[in-house]
């Protein structure tokens, strides 16, 4: 099983005050490098980086190996990002994408490598839950790449849709909270 990485770093952040893809931890680590570290020690091949806010900034952050894919209509909201990505990584030999915002800097690889264990063990959509709130990452198999971006739309992401179709739910609270990071 081929897994692809996206980490979802094209928003402006506007509760955040910044682009979260310029963001930082306290020892100065960019969140789009931890995030990128966390999909490939969790199990990505490659990892695919969406931008647009501050695009050629946040493209800097990217570590080597990683891809950059420039989302041209970001402006639209969450959606946008996510078709995007799923674009960029049908073309290949993906069997699963692996998302993650990167909004999530504390997130550990061992989330992402349980989630991958509930599509190895034949789920095709499987997402992180926390104290049963829905959270990241999520994984998506090849066969709903289609559908899926086709029911994106504005600033909703894939929840409507992994519930529609029977997302199984991957308790991770023992490894992290699982709190996104909206304000400084």
């Amino acid at each position: 099983m081929r897994v692809c990485g996206l980490v979802l770093a094209a928003g402006a952040g506007s509760r955040f005050g910044m682009p979260k893809g310029l963001a930082r931890t306290a020892d100065g680590t960019p969140w789009v490098a931890t995030a990128v570290g966390m999909l490939r020690d969790g199990g990505c091949e490659d990892v695919v980086v969406l931008v647009g806010a501050s695009a050629d900034e946040v493209a800097s952050l990217v570590p080597a190996g990683a891809r950059v894919e420039r989302v041209p209509g970001w402006r639209d909201g969450l959606a946008a990002t996510l078709r995007a990505g799923l674009a960029a990584v049908a073309d290949g030999e993906w069997d699963v994408a692996v998302i993650t915002p990167v909004d999530t800097p504390d997130a550990p690889a061992a989330a992402v490598a349980r989630v991958l264990g509930a599509v190895r063990s034949g789920a095709p959509l499987a997402q992180a839950r926390y104290d049963g709130a829905p959270g990241h990452p999520v994984a998506i198999a090849r066969t709903h790449f289609a559908a899926l971006s086709a029911a994106l739309e504005g600033d909703r992401g894939a929840r409507p849709y992994l519930v529609a179709n029977g997302v199984a739910e991957i308790e991770c609270a023992d490894l992290w909270s699982g709190a996104d990071i909206d304000e400084r």
